[in-house]
Parts: C-alpha cells; structure tokens; sequence
C-alpha cells in the first residue's frame, strides 16, 4: 500500500491545476458512491467517514474560488456550500436522498468543468493555466 501512496502522492504533485481539479471531482464523487454502499450495509462509522471527506473536498473547492470574477464563483460557491449542507444532513441521517443530488450536481459540475477546459486548450493549445471564467483559479 505504501508504493500507491507514493504514486498517488507524486501523481498530485505533478498534476496540472486544471487534472487536480478534476481529480477532486473524482474524489467526491468516488467518495459519494462508497458512503451509499456504507450506508446500505449499516456501515455508519465507514459512511460517516466517507461523507466527512467529501464535505472536505468542497471546502477546498470553495477556497480555491477566485472570487474576484464576479457573480460566476460566488454561485459556485454558494452551490459548494449548499452541497455541504445536504452531506451534513446525509451524514445525520444516514439518508441516501441528499447523496444522490449532490451527487448528481457533481457529476453535472465535472462534465461542465470538462468540457471548459477541453475548450480552452482547443483555443489556445498548451495554455490551460490561465484561470477558467467559472472561477476557479487553475493557474496553480
């Protein structure tokens, strides 16, 4: 186990900012998928945790807003935050519910993010540092 934390480790630190990104979309939502299956099989500390480690990848996706763009970051933020608040609720009582629509908005949010950021190297091949209009800042 050692060798793949020392994969995954380098693996982060040689990301792009725009892969890391999208890694932390992955995370949650591989995290979101685990604390489900926690849950079905009564499993409330293994869910607790997963729950607790998405709600950690959303704040560092809210603190990685550039919020100097404008009205764009703070509606993702403010969107962050309300799918903090449905995993917080979902971690109280153990319901799937909230699970599935934050879920579902991460899916919806990664597929957005990916298509951004497909677009912009399209546009301006090798210049995927600069910081994405939805305001996220990915100039590392």
């Amino acid at each position: 186990m050692k060798a793949y934390e020392q994969y995954r480790q380098t693996q982060i630190q040689t990301a792009k900012p725009e892969q890391l990104l999208l890694m932390l979309y992955d995370g949650a939502i591989s995290f979101l998928k685990k604390a489900k299956v926690a849950i079905k099989n009564k499993n409330i500390e293994e869910a607790h945790t997963f729950l607790i480690r998405v709600q950690d990848i959303l704040i560092e996706l809210m603190s990685s807003l550039n919020m100097d763009v404008g009205d764009i970051a703070k509606n993702l933020f403010r969107l962050y935050e309300y799918m903090h608040y449905r995993l917080v609720e979902a971690n109280i009582k153990k319901d799937e519910k909230p699970i599935d629509e934050v879920l579902f908005m991460l899916q919806e949010l990664k597929d957005a993010w990916e298509t951004a950021i497909k677009k912009l190297k399209e546009e301006k091949p090798g210049t995927a540092q600069t910081p994405l209009k939805g305001g996220l800042n990915i100039a590392g």
